[in-house]
């Protein structure tokens, strides 16, 4: 992420990727406005562009031609990217309220979420339907709709349900991909039955009636039923039922009707329209709320337009105008929507018809028109420029109001020692917004004014102590301090111990008194997710303030002294089992390069969450022999380490290496951790070091883990039913790895296989 060492004035809050928001973020990323924190809690990584959705059904694009990085783009801007739900807004306390993690201050918000389709109540769309949004939703039930058709037999009837373009556009598409499809496994392409059904009397009936004719031509020609004036009144597995009796029998029903709007706007008390669209003004602010503005279909402008990409898009530059006129208080720009506007309407052959007015026109051209229009448009997005770091001036007082200019003076300088701790005042907020944990072997806690911890250890068992820290690397503090947590109690579950009690360490960046007080709970939070689980109690720690932000724990576990782990304990013919994909250091060294797709990083994080406690227990009843946890130096450090202490030598099964997504293709570019050369100087242990240098994995033998899986030596015959055992228990990625032999003569005691 840019270099940013501004003290945060306000926070930007931006809840969805939609079209307009991702104009936001592109333009802050390059004009950004200093003391301005940007915030992006989206429910999507990656944000579909709705205008080559339909090619994308028909088979014409991939994924990610179609598909906004919401990833790199974030970075790009210096946002902060936190993947969650948004479930509500605490509008008096100026909260943003998202799944799964704390409320998010904002001084100013933007909501572009988009809609979805309004099934008005009628029983049984959510559950039997293939609605067209969410999108993401959308693209999963019908990659299951391609493999059920793939695999059945006679007649297969679809239904679409919704006459508007997005309704036509789809039916066309979907036929035309399943076709191809059947006929490609010489299957007959025409046993597959279309029906749409709409309300109205015709299709397309925001269009003119050239358009209107053109596609009932269409339909015709690819005989596609059209059943006008239907009203659905319920949905069955196989059947969908209107309002005068008549039934259609089906085997997939893809709904397509008009837009609705999410519960929580209204519930926050924002201004909305009948339909629960968020009321804004000609400068998109909410009209019952300074401060809060709304773009794309989540916004109900005075003069409605289409719930279409196409206006969303257009808005994007009045929108940022706005949010940073709003943010140094400087006048707002109002958005003009046009009237007419060129709408071109894929058929799904690679043929579109072009809809402006009362005109219309239709050639296969027309496609190539569209296709580099929006090809252009994604370019603008998925290929950021390379820019490089600029210092931000130290102050911003251009955004800041008189108190914040007057706290932010206290700022210039900074105290060392003591006096760079973090106020006393913050900090007992903090932790009396915590969860406080007590065991009756912690004797004096957090709860207590005293200057130490004091644990006791019981009768049979012994303290093992570890401690972790290291400066963040994502954006999402709370994240970070649960994916620390995870990190510092790992080497207590790689022993065999009992987390008992932790003592934290954080440092928060520089910042107004409110923005230092939720970076530090946040962490704090996250943290206390995971220690929590664990059964371990925070016990106290120490924080201060500093040029960025910086975490971690110190762990105490009780163990038997009889049962620990060590890593002198492989045995030869134990079988080597790793728990969890590797790849994370490769990954974020992309990341911080802006050359990781956003699904990549974010399946790493979601990895790097899953605790190993219960791996641990699980190894423990499969008799491991020895256990590690795998983390900075890597498969073929940490491995070293264990041959060496337990006098074996070991091979390693290149092609059972279990891999996070993108690993391989960051590799493969050359991307590699900081701390890669350092590791890579145990190549020297390898046996014939050129041949084994060849697989194109084996850069990640070296990639330093951050919060990374188990490393365990079990008895072989126990080793399938071990793997087993570990992948019920959500550990999906769990691999024998390789194999522990009898020490030879040789100076390398790693062969790879």
């Amino acid at each position: 992420m840019k270099s940013n060492n501004s003290p945060v004035v306000k926070d930007l809050v931006l809840i969805g990727g939609g079209h307009a928001h991702v104009a936001v973020l592109k333009r802050l990323g390059m004009q950004p406005v200093p003391g301005l924190r940007i915030t992006l809690v989206t429910r999507d990584i990656h944000t579909p562009y709705s205008g080559m959705l339909p090619g994308y059904v028909a088979g014409h694009y991939s994924y990610d031609d179609c598909h906004i990085d919401l990833g790199p783009l974030a970075r790009f801007a210096g946002a902060r990217l936190y993947h969650a739900p948004v479930t509500g807004l605490d509008i008096k306390n100026k909260q943003v309220l998202a799944a799964g993690r704390p409320a998010i201050n904002y001084d100013l918000l933007s909501i572009n979420t988009g809609s979805r389709p309004d099934s008005v109540n009628i029983p049984g769309v959510d559950e039997f339907a293939i609605a067209a949004k969410p999108i993401d939703i959308f693209l999963t039930k019908w990659e299951a709709l391609i493999e059920r058709v793939s695999n059945s037999q006679g007649e297969f009837k679809v239904v679409v349900v919704g006459g508007g373009a997005g309704g036509v556009e789809l039916a066309l598409s979907t036929q035309h991909r399943l076709q191809n499809m059947l006929r490609e496994q010489g299957d007959d392409p025409q046993r597959l039955s279309y029906t749409l059904l709409t309300q109205s009397d015709r299709i397309m009936h925001m269009h003119n009636g050239g358009v209107r004719d053109r596609f009932e031509r269409i339909f015709s020609e690819r005989d596609i039923s059209i059943k006008v004036r239907s009203r659905v009144a319920e949905v069955k597995a196989d059947q969908v039922l209107l309002d005068d009796g008549t039934v259609f029998s089906t085997d997939a029903i893809i709904w397509v009707t008009t837009a609705s709007a999410p519960a929580w706007p209204a519930e926050a008390g924002l201004s909305v329209d009948e339909n629960g669209f968020i009321r804004v003004d000609k400068n998109l602010q909410s009209l019952s709320h300074e401060g809060i503005f709304a773009a794309g279909d989540i916004a109900s402008l005075k003069d409605p337009r289409p719930k279409s990409g196409v206006f969303a898009v257009r808005q994007g530059p009045v929108l940022v105008h706005n949010l940073k006129a709003a943010a140094t208080h400087k006048r707002l720009r109002p958005y003009r929507p046009q009237k007419n506007f060129l709408g071109l309407i894929s058929t799904g052959d690679k043929y579109a018809i072009a809809s402006r007015g009362n005109f219309s026109f239709e050639s296969a051209w027309l496609w190539k028109v569209k296709d580099w229009i929006d090809v252009q448009f994604m370019r603008k997005f998925n290929e950021l420029p390379d820019m490089d770091e600029q210092d931000n001036p130290r102050f911003a007082s251009g955004i800041a109001d008189a108190d914040a200019i007057k706290e932010l003076s206290t700022l210039a300088m900074r105290c060392g020692g003591c006096g760079a701790k973090v106020g006393a005042t913050i900090l007992s907020r903090v932790m009396q917004r915590l969860p406080d944990e007590k065991r009756d072997d912690v004797l004096i806690g957090r709860d207590s004014p005293d200057d130490c911890a004091m644990l006791a250890v019981p009768p049979g068992k012994v303290m093992v102590q570890s401690v972790d820290y290291f400066r963040a690397f994502i954006e999402d503090s709370y994240t970070f301090g649960a994916i620390a947590a995870n990190h510092a109690l790992g080497d207590v579950f790689a022993m065999g111990g009992e987390a008992q009690s932790v003592l934290a360490i954080a440092t928060v960046p520089y910042g107004r008194e409110r923005v230092v007080e939720e970076t530090l709970y946040d962490v704090m939070a996250g943290a206390m997710s995971i220690i929590q689980p664990s059964g371990a109690v925070l016990a106290g720690g120490h924080s201060s303030e500093g040029a960025e932000l910086a975490f971690g724990l110190t762990v105490n576990g009780l163990i038997d002294p009889n049962r620990v782990w060590r890593k002198s304990g492989l045995q030869p013919g134990d079988a080597i089992i790793l728990t969890k994909a590797i790849g994370t250091g490769t990954l974020f060294a992309a990341e911080m390069r802006g050359k990781a797709k956003g699904r990549w990083v974010d399946a790493a994080i979601q990895s790097m969450l899953v605790s190993s406690q219960q791996a641990a227990e699980c190894l423990q009843r499969f008799n491991a022999t020895a256990c590690t946890d795998l983390t900075g130096f890597g498969i073929i450090g940490h491995l070293i380490e264990m041959t060496k202490a337990s006098q074996v030598d070991a091979e390693i099964y290149m092609d059972n290496l279990p891999l996070l997504d993108g690993a391989m293709e960051t590799v493969a570019a050359g991307i590699l951790s900081s701390l890669q050369p350092a590791n890579l100087r145990l190549r020297r242990a390898i046996h014939d070091i050129e041949n084994a240098a060849k697989h194109p994995a084996f850069p990640l033998l070296f990639d330093p883990q951050t919060a990374g899986g188990l490393l365990a030596g079990v008895p072989a015959k126990k080793a399938e039913a071990c793997v087993a055992e570990l992948t019920k228990l959500g550990y999906t990625n769990t691999r024998i790895i390789g194999s522990v032999n009898d020490l030879s003569d040789e100076q390398a005691p790693v062969q790879i296989k």
